[in-house]
């Protein structure tokens, strides 16, 4: 009965019972080894969003070229759109461009200038055929003029010849009157024949003085002739130099022209280019967001944002933001581990395989400039290799991301967080046989 009764004692205090504490311990301790020595992936930690690999996948703001006044709207905000499709309809405002045949009045300028070049072309071309008739009617008189030069200096030549025979007769007929005039003075030939010989003399004097004459007459005839030349050769260098003159100037017209008509061409373009920005349509295919403008008549500035397109086909991409400390230990072709806002997972940052809810991508760029932020972006791609990204992504949204290094274990990863130290030095292997298959 008194046993019975002292049962609670036994059941408190035990002391006539074996303790496994030590056991404990010593299980309790050996689990801590081995899990001291169990593998550790070192990773760097970073936030991002999320944004597209390409530049041209990223939402897009469309732009007012030119200044209009809404005139209809063909989609609302939240509507899908192909690319092409009519967006907005604008009206001009500008009274330079108000004219509705404005390209037609333009048209018409530009045959009218195009009209005026031919007109000079055939005056440029008809005052050719001028200089040649002038050029072909100088050398004829020229010509002319030269053969009436030889029948001149062979007319000096031969009147230079009875001139000659004319003054050879009358120093002869002067000698014979010497002479008989001598024999008259000392009687041995008549008074009659004296005069005869006179005679003879006034004869052939006068054949001299007349011979000379008409060499003399020759002569100027020659010189006349010279200076007739010299004077019709610069008569038509003055009407051919005026035929070019005339030319020149035609030309100088045509060139003119032509500028004109470059001038008339760019605002014909121009105005036909402007009339079709008054149909603003969609460059690509994707959703219609952002309507900075509503209602109908309301002006639009050049270069004003109309609405924004998010397209709807887009390769993923997380950009992060590293600290300049981490930054030498991420390379392109490194593997990162993400999470994002609003998917639920369940993280084990040092097993990476163990965690759950988790997507992989690669780095596919980093930036060698700081960030305003401070910190240095880098681009991750989707990893192909592993389960593919949620197709309920969308740009912006959060992402918490951790890029996955060495392979270390857990007690020199422990160690190294007690000293402060940084995660060791570490390229993928990807990385370094590009760089040996570049060498």
């Amino acid at each position: 009965m008194k046993e019975k009764e002292l049962n609670a004692y036994s059941q408190i205090y035990r002391h006539n019972k074996t303790s496994k504490v030590k056991y404990w311990f010593y299980g309790i301790l050996g689990f801590i080894l081995l899990f001291l020595f169990l593998p550790w992936t070192q990773n760097i930690r970073a936030r991002g969003s999320v944004t597209t690999l390409k530049m041209e996948q990223r939402p897009q703001e469309m732009n007012t070229i030119i200044p209009g006044k809404v005139v209809k709207w063909y989609v609302k905000e939240g509507d899908y759109v192909q690319a092409g499709d009519t967006i907005i309809q604008l009206s001009e405002i500008k009274d330079e461009y108000l004219d509705p045949n404005l390209i037609n009045r333009t048209q018409e300028q530009l045959s009218a200038k195009q009209m005026t070049i031919d007109y000079y072309k055939n005056k440029v071309d008809v005052t050719q055929t001028q200089i040649g008739a002038l050029s072909s009617g100088r050398e004829l008189k020229l010509n002319q003029l030269e053969n009436k030069l030889a029948q001149l200096r062979l007319k000096v030549q031969s009147d230079s010849m009875e001139a000659i025979a004319a003054n050879n007769d009358f120093n002869i007929a002067t000698q014979q009157y010497n002479r008989q005039k001598a024999m008259y003075d000392s009687g041995l030939v008549s008074l009659t024949q004296l005069e005869q010989r006179n005679q003879s003399y006034q004869n052939a004097l006068a054949k001299k003085i007349s011979a000379e004459n008409k060499l003399a007459n020759s002569r100027q005839d020659l010189t006349i002739t010279k200076i007739e030349m010299n004077s019709v050769q610069q008569e038509y260098l003055e009407k051919i130099a005026k035929a070019q003159g005339d030319q020149f100037q035609s030309m100088s017209q045509i060139a003119s022209g032509q500028g004109d008509i470059a001038k008339l061409e760019n605002q014909y373009s121009n105005y036909s280019i402007r009339n079709g920005m008054y149909y603003i349509t969609a460059p690509q295919s994707g959703q219609v967001v952002k309507a900075k403008k509503a209602g109908i008549g309301e002006v639009v500035k050049d270069g004003e944002m109309i609405v924004e397109i998010v397209p709807d086909k887009i390769q993923y991409a997380v950009e992060l933001f590293i600290r300049p400390l981490d930054l030498p230990l991420v390379a392109p072709g490194q593997k990162v581990q993400f999470l994002f806002d609003g998917f639920p997972a369940i993280v084990f940052s040092g097993w990476p395989n163990a965690s759950y809810g988790t997507f992989r991508g690669k780095v596919v760029a980093v930036e060698s400039s700081v960030s305003s932020n401070g910190k240095f972006r880098i681009l991750v791609a989707e990893d192909a290799d592993y389960k593919p990204w949620p197709k309920q992504l969308r740009v912006g949204t959060g992402a918490q991301g951790m890029a996955l290094l060495k392979d270390v274990p857990v007690w020199y990863e422990l160690w190294r967080n007690i000293n402060g130290f940084p995660p060791d030095y570490y390229k993928p292997a990807t990385t370094t046989n590009k760089n040996e298959t570049k060498k």
